[in-house]
This record gives structure tokens, C-alpha cells and sequence, in this order.
């Protein structure tokens, strides 16, 4: 993506999570970003381009801090890789922070904006096949609909913690201690 792209997305992350979707206006993002209207224009023809494309930018963002790895550090067995992923959404960092924000309020605006539901849908899929993955890695011999199911439960209860824990109704250690049981229960529940 060009530099100036990833500035403009950058931007938009913040806004949307300092402001929500609905307070997303160009001039704002224009402002924040540092560059002309009509720079954002160009780049993302109008506001729902600019909602899917921040909605791509949060989605890669995000896959890019839960697959950090320490070079120095060995190698994780496959149950520590799910769950340093799936923990690796709740840092208490500027980062996740914005990213989560961004990406709830990107999910409760679909609701009333019917052009970002089926790039939401996707970005969830995709979220979802990963984590089926990483669990069908702890548990080879489970089958796919219950890698399935189990990813859908642990991406949608880290969705709503999440959430809890950002709008400050949660503590993150008890956010995280919950989801740690979570997973714990899910690989159990394959293993049967």
C-alpha cells in the first residue's frame, strides 16, 4: 500500500475509534491525516471506501501484532501459539486499543450501514479460519465443524470481552483470565 494510503488508514483507525463511524467525517480525517479532501478522495472515491478499506487495514494490523514472534525466543508448541494469539488481542497497548475500538465500532455500524456487511462478514470468516486452524493444529483428529464452532465461540467471546474491557465494565487480567478458561474448555471439548 502507498505511504500515503497507509497514513490516510492510519488516520481513520483513529478517528473512528476516538469518534465512532458515525463521527467519521472527511475533513476530520483530512486533518488528521495531514493531507487534502481531496487526497482522501482520490485514494478511496468516497466514505464507504474509506470504512472498507480501514476495515482491511484494522483486520491486517491486527494479524500482524497477535503473529509477532520474539526471533530470540523458541519455538511455541501449537497450544501456546493459540492462545499467545488470541491473548495478543487484549494488550493494553495504544495499538490494540485503537484496533478494537475501530473494529467494534466498524462491526455495530453494519447494522445500519448494509454496504460494510459483507466485507465485515469476510474479515470475520477469515478471522475465524485462522483460529480453526490454530486449534486444528492442538487438536489434528477434531473435526473441521467442531475446529469450526469452537473458533466461532473464542472469537466472538473475545469480541464482547473485548469490548467490556474498553469500555472499562472489565479489568484486561480478568478479561484475559476469562478467555484463557475459554480456550482451555475448547480444547478440552475437541479432545472428546
Amino acid at each position: 500500500m502507498a505511504p500515503r494510503s497507509t497514513q490516510i488508514l492510519e488516520a481513520a483507525a483513529r478517528v473512528i475509534a476516538r469518534r465512532g463511524v458515525r463521527g467519521l467525517r472527511v475533513e476530520e480525517l483530512a486533518a488528521e491525516a495531514g493531507v487534502s479532501t481531496a487526497l482522501i478522495y482520490y485514494h478511496f472515491k468516497d466514505r464507504t471506501g474509506i470504512l472498507r478499506k480501514t476495515l482491511e487495514f484494522i483486520s491486517d494490523r491486527a494479524e500482524r501484532y497477535t503473529t509477532r514472534l520474539d526471533p530470540d525466543a523458541e519455538p511455541l508448541g501449537p497450544r501456546e501459539e493459540l492462545e499467545q494469539t488470541l491473548l495478543l488481542e487484549l494488550q493494553d497497548t495504544t495499538e490494540v486499543r485503537e484496533n478494537s475500538s475501530a473494529w467494534g465500532e466498524l462491526r455495530a455500524s453494519a447494522v445500519f450501514e448494509p454496504e460494510l456487511r459483507e466485507d465485515l462478514a469476510r474479515a470475520t470468516l477469515t478471522w475465524v479460519q485462522e483460529v480453526a486452524a490454530l486449534l486444528g493444529q492442538v487438536r489434528p483428529m477434531a473435526p473441521a465443524v467442531a475446529l469450526a464452532g469452537a473458533a466461532e465461540r473464542l472469537t466472538a467471546l473475545l469480541e464482547g470481552l473485548s469490548m467490556r474491557w474498553l469500555s472499562g465494565t472489565l479489568q484486561i487480567a480478568h478479561a484475559r483470565t476469562l478467555l484463557g478458561e475459554a480456550i482451555d474448555a475448547e480444547v478440552e471439548r475437541l479432545g472428546r
